[in-house]
């Protein structure tokens, strides 16, 4: 069922995933100084899913059951727009900042356990009720992560060692993780996966890869399951942590929802045979997101989430234009104008993906896919220009900061005196600033530019990949009409008049 907060503390507890941080590991995600504001602030999310403002909105009732709304199968587009206000109203719990937030892997999960018929091409499922049935395996892998109320990090890309070689090309054949060997208890996997953010979750996904390149048509690099966190021989090596234990008035954003990214590390693990959904199959590797429609279903949550950010961007713009008085001046008026026409951009391009949706060949309501394209192509371009604006709007105040022990020593009345605002005292207005900082200009801000400008993948090969798949033909054909139309007589026409 739709976990409480401390279910999920507990779980994490009880199940501690293999984290490890400035060289050692994390023994009590709960607790430690780098993860335990995350993980309280992840209950915290849990805990709105029983909140009967919001109950209603972000679970669903299903054979007597409540369950995540990110778990619902849509049927309809009254259902897609039931789940897109849960996914803004979850976004906005964080201001858009937890980008791998519980629910973009549900609808992953949900997508594939909905086309779970997809993986029984593979050649190395085993026959229905043998236990490595891949459609049953990755059926029930849904259910149970739907039932359970899983959190689930993913690791999708090998780690940049040589972009110009294949995997198999590199020093150590298992630098990116592959197959070793098969054996009657299961699959044994060696090597490392990028990247994976909020590793402080229940399970990680290894979903086939969509860029796997090597000669023939195996590859011990095809291979897709999931895994509890705290496997033997699964490590989670963390990057340096954000969240530096500073009062939440001074980090308002990293202090609370620093998600964490690792890379990921399986030494010879052990991969039950239930728990192996495909196997060396480039082609059903490759196009396993598109052909299952789970990256669409993944696509529309990103969208609803950068709906939520977008509002968050105007309305601390809007704050600080109020507080420090500027709102008079045109070319301020024209940066706040912009952050409100990439607002209205991604609202336009939410609602097209659901209009335009249609059931697919497995009875799942799927977002239409241009606009869900239009919207991952554009928001990564962007993203980095709403940062600006918010720096230039703010100006000096996003440097000049003290923080709440300096509001409270010595020189405070000074602080009090000097660094209020037209419109709010020092004290709101330092809190505004400090906001503005932690999101574009802390390491926290830093981190989200660049993984805005990464999310979905490389930006020139998302580009690519949409001129490959976007049908062109028809327009195309408009212009070879309009050339090739019939002209009007002219001279008859003068002689007519």
């Amino acid at each position: 069922m739709a976990r409480t907060g401390q279910q999920f503390l507990d779980r994490l507890r009880l199940n501690p995933p293999n984290l490890y941080i400035d060289g050692q590991r994390v023994e009590d995600a709960t607790t430690h100084p780098a993860t335990r504001n995350i993980a309280h602030s992840l209950a915290g999310l849990y805990d709105l899913q029983h909140d009967p403002r919001y109950q209603g909105v972000l679970t669903f009732e299903e054979g007597g059951e409540r369950h995540a709304t990110a778990f619902m199968v849509p049927r309809t587009r009254d259902d897609l727009r039931r789940i897109g206000e849960a996914h803004r109203l979850r976004a906005n719990y964080s201001l858009g900042t937890l980008g791998r937030a519980p629910d973009y892997m549900n609808t992953n999960v949900m997508a594939a356990g909905m086309a779970s018929a997809y993986f029984d091409q593979c050649e190395s499922s085993g026959e229905p009720g043998s236990g490595r049935n891949f459609s049953e395996n990755m059926r029930r892998y849904f259910e149970y992560v739907r039932d359970h109320d899983l959190c689930l990090t993913h690791a999708l890309t090998n780690p940049q060692v040589n972009r110009g070689r294949q995997a198999s090309e590199l020093p150590d054949p298992y630098i990116a993780m592959g197959i070793v060997e098969e054996t009657e208890a299961g699959v044994i996997v060696r090597g490392a996966r990028m990247l994976a953010t909020l590793p402080i979750a229940d399970e990680i996904l290894i979903f086939p890869s969509t860029v796997i390149k090597e000669n023939g048509d195996r590859s011990r690099y095809a291979i897709g399951f999931g895994l509890p966190t705290n496997t033997p021989g699964l490590y989670f090596q963390c990057r340096e942590p954000f969240d530096l234990g500073r009062d939440v008035e001074d980090h308002p954003l990293s202090s609370r929802f620093d998600e964490q990214d690792a890379f990921v590390i399986f030494d010879d693990v052990l991969v039950p045979w239930e728990r192996v959904f495909l196997m060396y199959d480039m082609t059903l590797a490759n196009q396993a997101y598109a052909r299952t429609d789970a990256v669409l279903h993944m696509a529309y949550q990103v969208v609803n989430q950068k709906v939520s950010k977008t509002e968050a961007f105007l309305g601390l713009a809007q704050s600080i234009v109020d507080t420090v008085g500027s709102g008079q001046f045109q070319h301020v008026q024209s940066k706040v104008s912009e952050i409100i026409v990439t607002l209205e951009i991604m609202k336009a391009l939410q609602v097209a993906a659901v209009e335009g949706a249609q059931l697919n060949a497995y009875g799942v309501m799927t977002p239409a896919r241009g606009p869900l394209d239009a919207a991952r192509n554009y928001y990564p371009a962007i993203y980095p220009r709403l940062n600006e604006i918010i720096q230039l709007l703010g100006a000096s105040g996003i440097i000049m900061m003290p923080g709440k022990a300096d509001r409270e020593g010595p020189l405070g009345h000074f602080i009090e005196k000097h660094l209020q605002a037209t419109n709010a005292s020092a004290e709101e207005r330092l809190k505004l600033f400090r906001l503005a900082w932690d999101l574009t200009l802390s390491s926290f801000g830093a981190r989200q530019n660049l993984y805005e400008k990464h999310f979905f993948g490389d930006p020139i090969r998302m580009h690519s990949a949409l001129y490959e798949v976007y049908d062109k033909k028809p327009y195309v054909q408009r212009i070879r009409e309009f050339i090739h139309q019939p002209q009007p007589n002219q001279s008859k026409t003068v002689a007519a008049d």
